[in-house]
């Protein structure tokens, strides 16, 4: 059996231990062990993104149609003997695959034969296979998918802030598209597409549970090319402003309450440890800000303008980042005052001391949680790989973030002139 050291990383803070590795091919491989628990999770993840629709390739520019990142993730599983989901679920595996504007991956979980649906994997993922008759077939099932889409307000009240934040980023544009972009999918634009994206150099494989690094690795050597291949050029349209392109969009729907979505573009995205670093400061911000044990949620439910359905995130995508809050609420805009009044506070007062000190410990708690969810850490690994960071590593890295600096990223990211808020409304 080929044997290859791999680069060995302790974590002993949270009983981690992560084997790391690139193969020759440019394949990024992550592999966290578990041997005392028969689970199995293995996430194979590849650089073609819903956001990903102009790149260039020797220097020559590439387009394609809004969309292809979904509709090349629902044709993956054909394979020539047959249906790889099909026969991963004939195995007790449970498989799957999702796109969004940051990520497409294909992943399944197991408690047995896991080498064998680690090679289906492999196999499925790397061998394109799209006839004229089940591309055309699959046009109509994404084209009843998107119309359901648009009936939906969590989705329109979230598209609609993307058109309020963005002024041409293709986070505009839903990552299955449109009716009318899809048409233009062939089976060519898929080979293509794969041909570039699809390769082990623009690609990253990572596993948690029960198994053995040293076997991941060689069957990733075995089954996948040697060959290493050229990087594509991603183009987004160039710098979007810190301004939003509009502050406020307002559609009525079918809802029984009003949603809304409030949103901020935090900058372009940043590369390894600093991007870390921003994404553990950003996230400990804004729960001190609006979590729902913040002194503005508290506050604010009790009032009757806040439930139980706010939360506030952070999101990348498309060479950007971006802070959301949203929910429902009775009276969006009194909500969206309240918010810019206590950002306009933390950036004159800064957090309270003790009120940071209890988020920063459920910070931790939460991360540590995480650690239970093997799929949540294969997708954070593979996640991390492409942003040049490791996700373990941001324990180390809350312990050093202080209240001044969470209250500075609030401060300068969520300035109430670059806020734009998205609401749906009850339909009269």
């Amino acid at each position: 059996m080929w044997r290859r050291k791999m680069t060995k990383t302790e974590y002993p803070g949270i009983g981690e231990t992560l084997y790391t590795d690139t193969l020759p091919n440019g394949l990024q491989v992550c592999v966290i062990p578990k041997p005392d628990y028969r689970k199995v999770f293995a996430v194979f993840r590849h650089g073609l993104r819903g956001a990903d629709r102009r790149f260039t390739l020797a220097g020559e520019p590439k387009n394609t149609p809004a969309g292809v990142a979904h509709y090349l993730e629902h044709k993956m599983f054909d394979m020539p003997e047959g249906n790889a989901l099909m026969a991963l679920e004939a195995r007790g595996a449970n498989p799957n695959a999702f796109t969004s504007d940051a990520m497409t991956a294909y992943h399944f979980e197991c408690t047995d034969y896991f080498e064998e649906n680690l090679r289906t994997l492999l196999q499925f993922v790397s061998t394109p296979y799209f006839t004229q008759e089940s591309v055309d077939k699959e046009r109509g099932i994404i084209s009843q998918e998107i119309r359901m889409c648009e009936d939906s307000p969590d989705y329109r009240v979230y598209m609609n802030l993307m058109r309020c934040l963005f002024s041409h980023s293709p986070l505009r544009d839903s990552v299955a598209g449109t009716v009318e972009s899809i048409q233009d999918i062939t089976p060519q634009v898929l080979y293509d597409c794969h041909k570039v994206f699809y390769h082990p150099s623009n690609m990253a494989l990572c596993v948690v549970g029960r198994a053995d690094p040293e076997r991941v690795i060689a069957m990733a050597r075995e089954l996948l090319t040697s060959e290493g291949a050229e990087k594509p050029g991603r183009e987004y349209g160039g710098p979007e402003g810190a301004l939003p392109e509009q502050s406020l969009s307002e559609e009525d729907m079918v809802v029984s309450a009003p949603q809304f979505f409030i949103g901020a573009k935090g900058g372009p995205l940043l590369k390894g440890a600093p991007a870390l670093r921003e994404r553990v400061v950003g996230s400990l911000a804004l729960r001190c800000l609006a979590g729902t044990s913040s002194p503005f949620y508290i506050r604010l439910y009790g009032e009757g303008l806040l439930n139980g359905m706010f939360g506030c995130d952070l999101d990348y995508a498309a060479g950007e980042s971006m802070a959301l809050l949203g929910g429902e609420s009775r009276d969006p805009e009194t909500v969206l005052q309240e918010l810019k009044k206590q950002i306009t506070t933390v950036a004159t007062d800064g957090f309270d001391e003790a009120l940071f000190a209890r988020q920063k410990k459920a910070a931790y708690g939460g991360r540590l949680r995480v650690l239970g969810s093997f799929e949540a850490m294969a997708v954070g690994l593979a996640e991390g790989l492409f942003a040049g960071f490791c996700p373990l590593d941001a324990f180390a890295v809350l312990k050093t973030v202080t209240a001044a600096e969470c209250a500075g990223w609030a401060a300068e990211k969520l300035a109430p002139a670059r806020l734009a808020m998205s609401v749906i409304k009850p339909k009269e």
